[in-house]
């Protein structure tokens, strides 16, 4: 016979501190020397006609506003989710009417924060055939040469695939699928157009192209053969693309200050500085 609770034992329960909360897995942090850094406050602002960046001062996240829903491209760190649908909110937007997100690269710094905020959204995630892969293990794949970070983040079990020159509308924007391999081979790039009355510019989202990796790891090694060579194809693809507004997903990659550049030829330079970076890498890995 169970006994019935007295008021001291009430009084006593009533008092007691309420028990935490369990932590969302979605937005767990992940932590290392550059966290800091890279989810530095910004506040949100707005780059050309309705393409806007939410994200830090670090780590880009670019919304556009098509007029029939939003397009939100990255999602930086797990635990900036929360920031970056706020900074969403601050520009008078509704975290709901995000239909679509973005991803250029399956790494934890770039797309850790997506499987919560398309959980919080709604929203669909889209990345090239590569990167769907990955995102949906939440694991680097076997020839990314990353992958002995072995940086897991918060797999997004249902991905849209889409190809390299395919194209995704919304509204009065249409976004080209830009495949740029090479720092992971699935790495995707985004370029669209955004008008302010006639005038109107190409703005580029672009994917890493630096070329990073544990300290053990050669790109001069036969068997890397395949990554050196997806890095000429991500290079060639970017210094093809119109580019008068270039938005790096690191946002101070290449000198870009002011979280974007403007100058001409921003994304041909881009793709030199890669192609720079590899070759001083192959040749400090002869010596």
């Amino acid at each position: 016979m169970l006994a019935r609770p007295t008021l001291l034992s009430l009084m006593a329960i009533a008092a007691a501190p309420a028990m935490p909360q369990a932590s969302d897995p979605l937005t767990r942090p992940i932590v290392t020397e550059h966290t800091a850094e890279w989810l530095a406050p910004r506040p949100p602002m707005r780059v050309f006609g309705s393409t806007y960046l939410v994200g830090f001062g670090g780590l880009n996240v670019a919304l556009i506003d098509t007029g029939k829903g939003l397009i939100l491209i990255d999602g930086a760190l797990p635990q900036a989710a929360p920031a970056i649908l706020a900074n969403v909110r601050r520009l008078g937007f509704a975290p709901r009417d995000i239909k679509y997100i973005l991803s250029t690269e399956p790494h934890f710094d770039h797309a850790g924060g997506i499987a919560a905020l398309a959980r919080d959204t709604g929203a669909t995630v889209v990345a090239g055939p590569r990167g769907a892969e990955a995102l949906r293990t939440g694991r680097l794949a076997a020839d990314d040469p990353q992958r002995g970070y072995d940086s897991r983040f918060p797999a997004v079990p249902m991905v849209k695939v889409i190809r390299d020159g395919e194209r995704l509308a919304l509204g009065n924007t249409v976004i080209t699928a830009r495949a740029t391999p090479g720092h992971t081979v699935g790495s995707m790039s985004w370029s669209w157009r955004a008008c302010e009355g006639q005038r109107c510019k190409a703005i580029v989202f672009a994917a890493s192209l630096n070329p990073v990796s544990t300290d053990d790891y050669r790109f001069s090694a036969p068997s890397h053969k395949a990554v050196v060579a997806a890095f000429a194809r991500g290079q060639a693809a970017m210094r093809a693309l119109p580019c008068d507004i270039l938005i790096t997903a690191h946002a101070d990659q290449d000198g870009a200050t002011e979280r974007y550049l403007t100058k001409p030829g921003a994304c041909r330079a881009y793709a030199l500085s890669s192609q720079r970076k590899l070759a001083e890498r192959i040749n400090s890995e002869a010596r």
